[in-house]
């Protein structure tokens, strides 16, 4: 089998440029005599990696100036404890639940802060999105927690609630996961962002974290060092050993990025493969996608065979495709198709004719 249209939710497709230059600077970066794997973190070459992946993430996203970057480890699911542990002062956050993973981040930050449920979707299914107009936010809140993107139910923000106008001080903080590099961010609403690399930006291992200056140095006392945002800051995220190969990949991916148009050029992509797909599946009388219109993920596209005895034959004609990973997640059932910036549009014509064959054989 050669390269296939990998669809998996991640760890996902990378671009395959990317891991072309990889694989030949694996022995021998640039002439230093050793891999990345084999640099110390401290040294001047790693350095140069670490300065031009953080110079380039910062043009690529737009951050402002008062905003640090922070490359760290654990995954989202880490942040759901590390952001309350710098955040909440042990106070009271509120968290819109919008699907599997803002449900987590609402039950682990309850275990250093009142943590409390503003708006949930959960009536609907996880099929829509609370109106920001009715979320319940308390005047003493730390901050208030949005998924921008839920990789299961697939839902997502658009755009960035404007808290401000629903009278709210508090800062935004977005787990942008999964959609991270997708769109532009408008950092005039968002107080801090976390995400892991795996989806969209390289492989496991790395964590970022871009948040507002004036949100770090009011860690509670208990929060482990490593996790100190301001500690993590200050050492220009060397504290102690970051994950030095996946920053190394996740520049690459920056790179790559950049000399595909950045952001707004990979959002206009995005929105082209998105439509492919989802017209499709709304032309279709065997699938369908439950997820409203308004906000439909244009990162995970979960979809159901109105017939789900067929499913198994599904994903092994898929796979004899060269259609891998379309089964979807264990606690929703059905079909998820992940199609990340490093999926082209080439892999969502491929599923969609297949899904279109595949129709006609079952009718």
């Amino acid at each position: 089998m050669g390269r296939a249209f990998n669809f998996s939710a991640g760890p996902a497709v990378m671009p395959e440029a990317v891991l072309q230059q990889a694989a030949s600077e694996m022995l021998n970066w640039q002439g230093s005599g050793m891999s990345v794997m084999e640099m110390s973190h401290r040294g001047k070459e790693f350095i140069s990696i670490y300065e031009q992946a953080e110079a380039d993430l910062r043009e690529l996203l737009a951050v402002p100036a008062h905003f640090k970057i922070l490359f760290m480890q654990g995954g989202g699911l880490a942040e759901n404890a590390i952001v309350p542990l710098n955040l909440s002062q042990g106070g009271a956050m509120d968290f819109v639940l919008t699907g599997s993973w803002s449900q987590k981040s609402l039950k682990e930050a309850g275990k250093y802060g009142t943590a409390r449920e503003a708006a949930t979707a959960q009536a609907d299914g996880f099929t829509t999105l609370p109106a920001p107009a009715t979320w319940q936010i308390s005047a003493d809140s730390r901050y208030v927690h949005i998924c921008g993107n839920e990789t299961i139910h697939g839902v997502e923000f658009h755009e960035m609630p404007d808290l401000k106008a629903l009278g709210c001080d508090a800062p935004l903080v977005v787990d942008f996961s999964s959609h991270v590099a997708s769109r532009p961010v408008d950092w005039t609403r968002v107080g801090l962002a976390f995400g892991g690399a795996q989806k969209n930006l390289g492989p496991a291992g790395l964590t970022l974290v871009i948040v507002r200056e004036d949100l770090i140095g009011h860690a509670l006392p208990h929060c482990p060092s490593a996790f100190d945002y301001k500690l993590v800051a200050d050492n220009q995220s060397m504290y102690n050993t970051p994950p030095t190969y996946s920053i190394y990949i996740a520049g690459l991916v920056f790179q790559w990025l950049k000399k595909h148009g950045g952001i707004a050029a990979m959002e206009q992509r995005n929105i082209a493969k998105a439509q492919l797909l989802y017209d499709f599946l709304d032309s279709s009388s065997l699938y369908v996608n439950k997820v409203a219109k308004d906000c439909r993920s244009r990162m995970n596209v979960p979809f159901f065979l109105r017939d789900e005895s067929r499913n198994d034959a599904f994903l092994a004609g898929a796979k004899a495709a060269n259609l891998l990973q379309l089964k979807g997640h264990k606690s929703v059932g059905g079909m998820r198709a992940s199609i990340y910036n490093a999926m082209p549009l080439e892999g969502v014509q491929a599923l969609v004719a297949y899904m279109r064959e595949f129709e006609k054989t079952q009718a």
